[in-house]
C-alpha cells in the first residue's frame, strides 16, 4: 500500500529539486548580488513552498491512494529524503565535502533554508484532503 505513496514522494521530491535548482540559480546569479545570501533566501522560500504546496495538492487530489495521512506522511518523508539526497550529491559534483556542506546548515542562509525544505517534508500533511477523483 506504500507503493504510490513513495512514487508520489519521488516525484515530489524531483519536481522541488528541479524547480528549487532553478530558483537557486536565480537566487544566487541575480537576487542575492542585490539583497544578500540571508534576504535572497528569504525571499526564494515563500515562492518555492508556494509552488510545491499547489503540486502536493495536485498529487494527493490526483490519487485516491494518498487519502490516508499515512499516505501523506510518506510522500513528504520520500520526498524530502530525496530532496536533501539530490543537493548533499549536487553539492559534492560542485566540490562541496560533506563536513562544508553540514556546516553551511548551520548559517543563517543555510538554517532558512533548511527549515523550509522541513515544511517542504510536511506539506503534503498540510494540504491533503477532498480527493477529486479515483485511481
Amino acid at each position: 500500500m506504500r507503493g504510490p505513496a513513495i512514487r508520489a514522494g519521488l516525484r515530489y521530491g524531483a519536481e522541488a529539486f528541479a524547480l528549487g535548482f532553478f530558483l537557486g540559480t536565480l537566487r544566487i546569479t541575480v537576487i542575492a548580488p542585490a539583497t544578500g545570501t540571508l534576504m535572497a533566501m528569504l525571499i526564494e522560500i515563500p515562492v518555492m513552498l508556494s509552488a510545491m504546496g499547489w503540486r502536493a495538492r495536485r498529487i494527493i487530489t490526483a490519487r485516491a491512494a494518498m487519502a490516508s495521512i499515512g499516505a501523506r506522511a510518506a510522500m513528504g518523508a520520500t520526498g524530502f529524503t530525496l530532496l536533501m539526497t539530490c543537493e548533499f550529491v549536487l553539492g559534492l559534483a560542485l566540490g562541496t565535502s560533506p563536513r562544508p556542506w553540514l556546516a553551511d546548515l548551520t548559517s543563517p542562509p543555510g538554517a532558512a533554508g533548511l527549515a523550509g525544505q522541513i515544511v517542504f517534508g510536511c506539506l503534503p500533511l498540510l494540504v491533503g484532503g477532498r480527493m477529486v477523483r479515483a485511481g
